[in-house]
């Protein structure tokens, strides 16, 4: 068995050398599940105290467009774990789509990276990077698709339960955001059953729905929309939630207030899993939250799209999940690089 999953980290390694990650569909099944479990490989051995040198000599260069807390931190770290360099170079700090066109900025970067990861707002963007770079290009979130932070929800899954073929994922808001779809397209390709629970206006499109279906259907999974969130969770092993107004979007904010509160993950609406007392449901949110009276906002409205006592219960496996976009995005480094 060990040598036959050496084997396979090192296929794995090989198929995905020099490849960009720009949505989920860039990875076949196994490719997505092995980053995973590579992703685990390595969290046990940084774990273990060891810090490697996988990635010796390398240089990531990292564009934001968008502020982060996780997916910056996490690739910095990830890189110099493995002995790699990662340079953040803020949109307002490069000519970056200005003064000097995203074409000319990729293939100057390219002479000199060994990879990028970016994370901004149009799609196109992190297309062209790829088109004209030369080297792995890794979409750490535009407004279309997160594939890196569905890695993480997914390995968090993979290390509660052993297993993600078989279970119920329901997301719970704004159906059409880049998480919600992202997520939809990976629970597919791992063969889960997924529920999109999201009021109308907000519902996926259904070329998203449609195309995670199809994927659903080739691996025993299944997808669906709701609208209804207490029909929605009814034996569900993950409630997943994120905020209601995606950057970019605050002019939408009362809107947005006005459909989605009956969206709100609280403690009913964990209890009508049916699985809080067996333990077997666990609540993920990609963070930040807007769960207390911490922040501005929440001082003036309280909690939003989860309450406090569902983001603090044991079930809650929100700072694992952060936790593992390191992991993930390490894996990512090491298999493409």
């Amino acid at each position: 068995m060990k040598k036959k999953a050496a084997a396979g980290k090192k296929n794995l390694i090989a198929d995905l050398k020099g490849r960009s990650l720009l949505t989920l569909n860039d990875l076949s099944d196994d490719e997505m599940l092995g980053l995973i479990e590579l992703a685990r490989e390595l969290k046990k051995r940084r774990a273990s105290g060891v810090r490697g040198g996988l990635l010796e000599g390398r240089h990531v260069a990292l564009i934001f467009e968008k502020m982060s807390t996780r997916t910056r931190c996490a690739a910095s770290v990830a890189a110099a774990d493995e002995g790699a360099t990662a340079d953040y170079l803020s949109s307002k700090e490069i000519h970056f789509g200005k003064k000097e066109s995203v074409r000319d900025t990729a293939r100057v970067l390219g002479r000199m990276f060994d990879g990028i990861l970016f994370r901004g707002f149009a799609q196109s963007v992190v297309e062209e990077l790829a088109k004209h770079s030369g080297i792995p290009v890794w979409n750490g979130l535009t407004d279309d698709s997160h594939p890196t932070q569905v890695l993480a929800d997914l390995m968090t899954i993979q290390e509660h339960f052993g297993k993600l073929a078989g279970l119920k994922v329901v997301y719970m808001g704004d159906g059409r955001n880049n998480v919600a779809t992202s997520l939809m397209l990976g629970c597919a390709k791992a063969g889960m059953d997924f529920v999109n629970c999201a009021p109308p206006e907000l519902e996926p499109s259904k070329k998203a729905t449609s195309a995670a279906a199809g994927e659903a259907k080739r691996t025993g999974g299944s997808v669906r929309v709701e609208h209804d969130p207490l029909t929605a969770v009814k034996g569900a092993n993950v409630v997943y939630t994120d905020v209601w107004v995606s950057m970019g979007e605050e002019a939408q904010f009362d809107e947005r207030l006005r459909l989605l509160r009956p969206y709100q993950v609280n403690m009913n609406l964990m209890r009508a899993t049916g699985n809080v007392k067996s333990g077997k449901v666990i609540f993920l949110h990609c963070l930040p939250a807007f769960h207390d009276n911490e922040t501005d906002l929440t001082r003036e409205l309280g909690p939003l799209e989860v309450t406090d006592d569902v983001f603090e219960a044991p079930f809650s496996l929100v700072f694992d999940e952060a936790e593992n976009r390191m992991h993930t995005i390490k894996a990512l480094f090491v298999a493409t690089l």
